[in-house]
């Protein structure tokens, strides 16, 4: 029997003009926007709707704005999509996937993750650290080039998100992810490209991030969800409210593991992705892994109401 997965974007699918055709179309995602900017205390709509987008783009204000987006789309749109069988967020997503599936209240996570993006910002100043793609290498080979990086620095450097094949993101102190990119060519790699983030997201350095959150989120009330969500930091199928806090609270630093994520829906029989949120990343990387699989997929995005034609 065929089952559906709800899919929940991370940061870089920002952008400004982001959820307003939405907001103007459905009742029920502008109510959303209100609730989002009372719980914050500033008006998170017109920096959506309006930018500038320098001010979107700090860590922050994306992640409410993104998390807003995506729960917008769900209150509009959940009644006429498919029910999910199973749930997953990259990264910052997580947070949106838990408030779709009843885990945690809207407004708890909107503040949280406004929180989540100071602490991760606070924890390695601007320039310290950086974040970079590698294409087209094994994860041996990336790893070879941040242990070789690593070892020539003597500065941290890890694989941080695995979102497919091929296509490895890697992060650290500068100077240590440049000494990798350097590495890495003599090992193949296709493309590498430094990527335009402010702080080296799931990695060690995001430990004081983690100290900081981890009270935070011991604070919040955790529901049981209304199927399971497979979480980053293990890429394991998880129901129960105190384990998926706790993998809240490892993500932080840890890695992303989407492409195992991505494998576990597909064993487990999923054939319907719903990516509900800004951009279409998550989407494209469904098609891509299933189809080196050789698996026949239906990998479909919905941020804005012409979307909505895709359900025919």
């Amino acid at each position: 029997m065929s089952k559906v997965a709800w899919l929940f974007p991370g940061q870089g699918s920002q952008a400004v003009g982001m959820g307003v055709a939405l907001a103007q179309a459905e009742p029920a995602a502008q109510v959303v926007l209100k609730e989002a900017d009372a719980a914050l205390g500033f008006s998170l709509s017109q920096l959506m709707a309006e930018g500038p987008e320098e001010t979107l783009k700090l860590t922050e204000h994306t992640q409410p704005a993104i998390l807003t987006h995506s729960l917008m789309v769900v209150r509009a749109y959940a009644q006429r999509l498919p029910k999910p069988d199973f749930a997953a967020g990259h990264s910052l997503g997580e947070y949106s996937a838990l408030v779709a599936l009843g885990v945690l209240d809207f407004t708890d996570a909107v503040r949280t993750v406004r929180e989540r993006g100071r602490a991760m910002q606070v924890a390695v100043p601007v320039g310290v650290g950086a974040m970079a793609a590698l294409l087209g290498m094994s994860l041996a080979d990336v790893e070879a080039s941040c242990a070789e990086a690593a070892a020539s620095t003597g500065r941290i450097v890890v694989p941080a998100n695995f979102n497919g094949p091929g296509q490895i993101v890697i992060a650290g102190h500068t100077e240590a992810v440049e000494a990798a990119l350097e590495a890495a060519k003599t090992r193949g790699g296709r493309k590498a490209l430094k990527l335009p983030v402010s702080a080296p997201f799931h990695s060690p350095l995001m430990e004081p991030a983690k100290t900081h959150m981890e009270p935070i989120l011991r604070e919040l009330a955790f529901r049981a969800p209304i199927c399971p969500l497979v979480n980053n930091v293990d890429a394991q199928a998880v129901s129960d409210p105190e384990a998926l806090r706790d993998g809240l609270v490892r993500q932080i630093p840890g890695a992303v593991r989407w492409q195992a994520t991505l494998d576990l829906l597909l064993d487990e029989g999923v054939t319907t992705f719903l990516e509900l949120g800004p951009g279409k990343v998550l989407a494209g990387l469904v098609k891509r892994q299933a189809k080196e699989r050789g698996l026949e997929v239906t990998a479909l995005s919905f941020g804005t109401p012409e979307d909505l034609a895709q359900l025919g």
